[in-house]
């Protein structure tokens, strides 16, 4: 069997490439994170703790806890909001991009006795 595009990647590169992604997510979440923590610290005048828990509901999307008294943190917690699904659109897009390539390479591959019956069809 020939293939027309290079063969898939052995099963366990791909899971090492997959484990790699998911690494990388999880720090692009873990950075946004500590953006939130230290703006609604900082910003809202919130202890640490109530801070990690309104970014993380901020950034998982299910809404402050806390309530914001200053014009200043009520714009942080939009900017951090919108911030938060930009976020999780690019760390989801991270984590799944090899399972995607593994599909769409996998659904591409065909053998060379396929691809001359097209040409000659073509002809």
């Amino acid at each position: 069997m020939v293939y027309r595009w290079p063969p898939l990647q052995p099963w366990n590169k791909f899971v090492r490439r997959s484990l790699d992604h998911l690494l990388l997510g999880a720090a692009i979440v873990f950075c946004a994170l500590g953006v939130g923590i230290l703006g609604y610290h900082f910003i809202a005048g919130l202890q640490w703790i109530d801070s990690l828990v309104n970014a993380s509901m901020i950034l998982t999307g299910m809404g402050p806890v806390a309530e914001l008294r200053t014009r200043g943190a009520k714009l942080f917690a939009s900017a951090y909001a919108l911030f938060s699904g930009v976020i999780f659109l690019a760390g989801t897009s991270v984590v799944l991009a090899p399972l995607f390539h593994r599909l769409l390479h996998k659904l591409h591959l065909e053998t060379e006795s396929s691809c001359s019956d097209s040409d000659e069809s073509s002809r």
